[in-house]
């Protein structure tokens, strides 16, 4: 009874009569398989060779653990999803911080089946205690249990069913050796190109029911930082703001309006980037500025600035990492003078 409490409260694989609009079209967007998966090719190329290999053997083996990592909103869980699609198993659904303690995890393992895929977004929160657990599980497929306390503790080994492990992080630096370590397969995935942006809004809009045209998608494409989940969600607010301003087709000019009224940039910045850039420069200028520093101008979290705002900034040219701290560059000094 205990066991079945806790698998529910950290386990979540169904959509709810209390999930929002929002959150049920987000999970329809999401591709099921590779070929319906927009971009990162090198990844899928690597994971379906590993899939098929599997397959292909058909002894009984599950697919080794995949670590999926690199800036959000790249579609790791998107992707852990499309790979257990691949290899035909159930995926069961948590994150790190959701798992507070070693028996959390102890009744998420003993609820899996024979070649299920357990996901564990923001693997790099599990507790020391609860990332102990995971060794011998991801290993050798054992759970270790401690049986009561003190000098009457007993500890008795159970055997789980093969299953896969797939992990998703913003930090690989912040997982422990000996997790990484246990992991087969551990692939980045790098931000889109153009090109693969622009067809990704025009799936979405496809999906929204929405017509729009080469130039719009082109222009959503050019603001959407390089990431798809951004891209959907431009896709989608100017699907309403067409809906509410126009026909319901998204052509140029409905989408140079709703970006203007979202103050998203022709680099795809939003305030709160432009904001940051600009208190660098008017508090800095051209020097050096540590992360808390940056923060604590902003308003921000660390963690929000290096994992949200940073990454694109420094892929765009517009800050510069230094020994010393962060820089603002010309580039984008530049762009600010010129959005005046």
């Amino acid at each position: 009874m205990g066991i079945e409490r806790d698998f529910d409260r950290v386990i979540d694989n169904t959509a709810h009569e209390d999930d929002s609009e929002e959150q049920i079209i987000e999970q329809s967007l999401r591709p099921t398989n590779f070929s319906e998966y927009i971009g990162q090719e090198r990844l899928k190329k690597n994971l379906k060779l590993a899939i098929d290999a599997v397959k292909k053997r058909n002894d009984g083996t599950t697919l080794d653990h995949v670590l999926l990592y690199g800036p959000p909103g790249l579609g790791k869980t998107t992707m852990a999803n499309v790979i257990a699609h691949e290899i035909g198993a159930n995926i069961k659904v948590t994150t790190g911080p959701a798992i507070e303690r070693a028996g959390d995890l102890a009744s998420i393992l003993t609820n899996l089946q024979e070649g299920d895929v357990l996901f564990i977004d923001e693997i790099h929160r599990l507790r020391t205690a609860v990332e102990e657990i995971l060794y011998s599980a991801m290993e050798d497929y054992k759970l270790d249990i401690v049986v009561g306390k003190g000098p009457a503790a007993n500890s008795i080994r159970l055997d789980l069913p093969h299953f896969t492990v797939i992990g998703a992080t913003t930090r690989t630096g912040s997982i422990a050796k000996p997790l990484r370590d246990r992991f087969g397969i551990s692939q980045r995935l790098e931000y889109y190109k153009i090109p693969e942006i622009e067809k990704i809004i025009k799936r979405t809009a496809g999906l929204l029911d929405t017509p729009i045209n080469d130039d719009a998608a082109e222009m959503l494409a050019g603001r959407s930082r390089l990431t798809p989940r951004i891209a959907n969600r431009i896709t989608k607010r100017v699907r309403d703001y067409a809906d509410v301003n126009g026909d319901g087709i998204i052509d140029k000019k409905i989408a140079t309006d709703a970006l203007k009224l979202m103050e998203i940039d022709s680099l795809g910045l939003d305030p709160a980037d432009r904001n940051m850039l600009e208190l660098i420069l008017e508090n800095y200028g051209d020097r050096p500025v540590g992360l808390t520093t940056i923060a604590a101008l902003t308003g921000d979290e660390v963690s929000t600035i290096e994992d949200y705002y940073e990454p694109y900034l420094i892929q765009l040219g517009l800050i510069e990492k230094t020994p010393r701290g962060r820089k603002v560059t010309p580039k984008a000094r530049e762009h600010l003078k010129n959005l005046d």
